[in-house]
């Protein structure tokens, strides 16, 4: 049997990217249903608009996050906090917008009991994300063909019995100009923290989860749920905690997935 829901005062998760095959929709999905929140932050990226637009696919296991995310919002009464991100920017044109409770905003101040902390998704301190367009589609390709490689690569690792490896998380580890971009985007957006009143920040975009302090601001990155499958969670003490998946699961085991990964929509 399962043990207990986790049930903390707020669930901050970003960068899922409902619409590609890199998705890790049943671990996004098994988490959401096992925990329990006053808050729901969805800090950007959660559908992936670039992708649907070009050959993205769409299943009933996304289909399932949505009900997930509206089951807690009608039947739990959780408040329900969506952030754009540079892959859903179509929503841009509809912010601020609020349904009861349910806001999407550009960016937030969360009140936590330690202090406010600002919640954006991050890409505004991304150059190429906001002003050359062209080169962010095509970087985002060139990751795409990266995470293809990478799935390929894990389906051979699970034949062996081994367990997943992100090969682009390596590569941001190790390659000199990736450690710099990350270090660069953290104190950025630290500064902004700082420039608004805030004693922290919480953000997504960069894929790389994080729970450090920088200075005086304490830094928060919800990291993704396409390699790292990281979430941030409030604690009804008002403490943050950045939990990973798999150490999720030793809770929270997971049932056998089916093997019917069927298609509803393209």
């Amino acid at each position: 049997m399962d043990k207990p829901l986790l049930r903390v005062r707020t669930v901050i998760i970003s960068d899922v990217h409902l619409g590609t095959p890199d998705c890790k929709i049943e671990e996004v999905n098994h988490f959401l249903r096992h925990t329990r929140c006053e808050k729901l932050i969805l800090n950007g990226d959660i559908i992936d608009g670039w992708q649907l637009r070009r050959a993205g696919q769409w299943t009933h296991s996304h289909t399932r996050f949505i009900r997930i995310i509206l089951k807690k919002l009608e039947k739990r009464g959780t408040e329900v906090i969506y952030l754009r991100g540079n892959h859903d920017d179509i929503l841009s044109a509809f912010l601020p917008l609020s349904f009861e409770h349910l806001s999407l905003v550009e960016d937030y101040v969360h009140v936590g009991l330690r202090g406010n902390y600002l919640v954006l998704h991050g890409d505004i301190f991304d150059t190429i994300t906001k002003n050359f367009v062209f080169l962010a589609h095509l970087g985002d390709w060139g990751y795409r063909a990266l995470l293809r490689i990478n799935r390929a690569y894990n389906a051979w690792r699970r034949w062996r019995g081994k367990e997943y490896w992100s090969l682009s998380k390596a590569i941001k580890a190790r390659v000199k100009s990736a450690v710099s971009h990350v270090s660069n985007f953290e104190d950025h957006i630290a500064d902004l923290a700082r420039a608004r009143g805030c004693i922290g920040v919480m953000c997504g975009h960069i894929h790389t989860p994080a729970d450090k302090q920088l200075g005086n601001i304490h830094y928060l990155n919800s990291g993704d749920w396409v390699e790292s499958m990281t979430a941030l969670v409030e604690h009804l003490d008002g403490r943050f905690e950045l939990i990973e998946f798999a150490r999720f699961l030793q809770d929270h085991p997971m049932a056998p997935v089916p093997a019917a990964g069927e298609l509803v929509e393209s």
